[in-house]
């Protein structure tokens, strides 16, 4: 394609340069590709602008003079990256009908949950999130809970290509900090909530946000969770067409009465639209309820009824990783869940304290190199809400495991709780499985759907379901 074809108010020396691909890292650059200077939360684009160059870049495009022959310059890359993107893939976004899920958690629930519900009615539907990419049934693995603008275009490319209708992806804070979804038009964005998480990149609650705030300046429709202090303050700046839910906040548009929650899943009644449903899910918590609810009403926004929704929602099993039982043939039953923050932590542990007959064990640990506000919280809360607490190591990256533990103990250090620190994680799960006791339940917090562990020496494999397997083979 002419760089002209890819991006508008191309000065006329460069409107003829021809690009055979684009890129945003200088190790991909081929003779023709356009390389586009980004400047990253890490790393500087611009600073390889010249090697780019010479690996045969026809163009640079940045934001500041970079030493290259053929430079063009632009007020924002991130944006000239984006538009770029969508128009070398002949913007296949503009052919679905999107919808973005921004929140700290419960993001991924919904989209699944969504997923399910549009499927139901024989639309073939695309995923973009943080377990994987699906294109219907078909598994694309992701990296990133939101690709760069380029990797998103082409999913949306093949999406179009293999008759999808509805491409339903979670929006990361980072993402659209990075206006990695820059152009982008959503006929739906919701909002599950807001807690602390990501404050090694953003700093500030506020800051936060404001980062997940900019979705929606980009939908015609907003779904968002009137029971979160921070969902009743973005309601307050939307200028689109909005729809609230809740269970708590009568005023909602939709609302959860009746909730009922059992061993084997939850019952309640959806009310909304001069209308109640019961809905019937087979996965359990009060988290459940909101992420259950806000794919409901997304489905509303997109035509569904309820009868369609209800049917769709009882046949779903659940999600890899969120609220996972794991058969053991025991005893005991073991939870592997996702959770890695502190109000990701207190939900699944509070849930489970509820339905418990024995103890509630939780083994956890936090990541490193990221907000390490977060550890002594999470320490508390694991130590308030069960009965014994194993701490260990989860994606420690460049730290020390045993300095995030100690960050993790100090939330712990006033309370009366039993718990034990064992650094190496398969061996704590394994410690885990051989200490169970009749009745207990056992959650395995913070690792979910990953199937790998990040450590100072790089990424190792690391399935809690294998670990789990091994360990019951074992004489205990």
């Amino acid at each position: 394609m002419l760089l002209r074809e890819l991006l508008p108010n191309v000065p006329t020396d460069y409107q003829n340069v021809e690009v055979e691909d684009i890129t945003c890292d200088s190790r991909k650059v081929k003779p023709g590709y356009a390389f586009v200077c980004i400047n990253g939360f890490n790393l500087d684009g611009h600073k390889y602008a010249m090697s780019a160059e010479a690996a045969g870049a026809s163009i640079v495009i940045a934001e500041k003079t970079t030493g290259a022959k053929n430079e063009m310059i632009v007020a924002d890359t991130h944006e000239a990256y984006a538009v770029m993107s969508a128009n070398f893939f002949g913007n296949p976004a503009d052919k679905l009908k999107l919808v973005g899920v921004t929140g700290t958690n419960g993001k991924t629930s919904v989209t699944y949950m969504l997923k399910a519900i549009i499927e139901s009615k024989g639309y073939k539907t695309g995923v973009i999130g943080t377990i994987q990419n699906l294109i219907g049934d078909r598994v694309i693995q992701s990296t990133n809970t939101t690709p760069d603008a380029y990797g998103l275009n082409k999913l949306f490319y093949e999406m179009v290509n293999e008759g999808c209708e509805y491409a339903i992806m979670e929006a990361s804070s980072h993402a659209l900090d990075q206006k990695r979804i820059y152009g982008l038009n959503f006929e739906i964005a919701a909002f599950t909530n807001l807690t602390q998480d990501h404050l090694d990149y953003h700093e500030t609650m506020e800051k936060y946000f404001e980062a997940k705030s900019k979705l929606f300046g980009m939908c015609k429709n907003a779904v968002i969770n009137l029971d979160d202090p921070y969902g009743r303050e973005l309601v307050e700046k939307l200028s689109c067409k909005v729809a609230t839910y809740a269970s708590v906040d009568r005023s909602a548009t939709f609302s959860a009465n009746g909730i009922n929650m059992k061993p084997d899943g939850i019952e309640y009644e959806m009310v909304g639209d001069y209308t109640i449903k019961r809905i019937k899910l087979r996965t359990g918590g009060k988290f459940s309820v909101y992420n259950s609810l806000c794919a409901a009403v997304c489905a509303r926004q997109l035509g569904f009824t309820f009868d369609e929704i209800a049917e769709a929602l009882y046949g779903l099993d659940g999600v890899k990783g969120r609220a996972e039982v794991v058969a053991t043939g025991r005893d005991f039953t073991v939870i592997i869940d996702y959770a890695h923050t502190p109000d990701g932590l207190e939900n699944i542990l509070s849930t489970f304290k509820e339905l418990k007959r024995g103890r509630l064990v939780c083994l956890f640990g936090c990541g490193g190199d990221r907000d390490a506000t977060k550890r002594p919280i999470m320490g508390s809360v694991a130590s308030k809400l069960s009965d014994f607490v194993i701490v260990t190591s989860d994606n420690p990256r460049s730290e020390e495991p045993g300095d995030i533990i100690d960050d993790i103990l100090q939330g712990m250090k006033n309370s009366r709780t039993p718990y034990v620190v064992i650094e190496n994680r398969t061996e704590a799960i394994k410690f885990a499985i051989h200490k169970a006791q009749k009745d207990d339940i056992i959650v395995l917090a913070g690792k979910g759907h990953e199937d790998y562990q990040i450590l100072k020496t790089g990424k190792v494999h690391l399935d809690e379901r294998e670990v789990i397997k091994e360990a019951l083979s074992e004489e205990f």
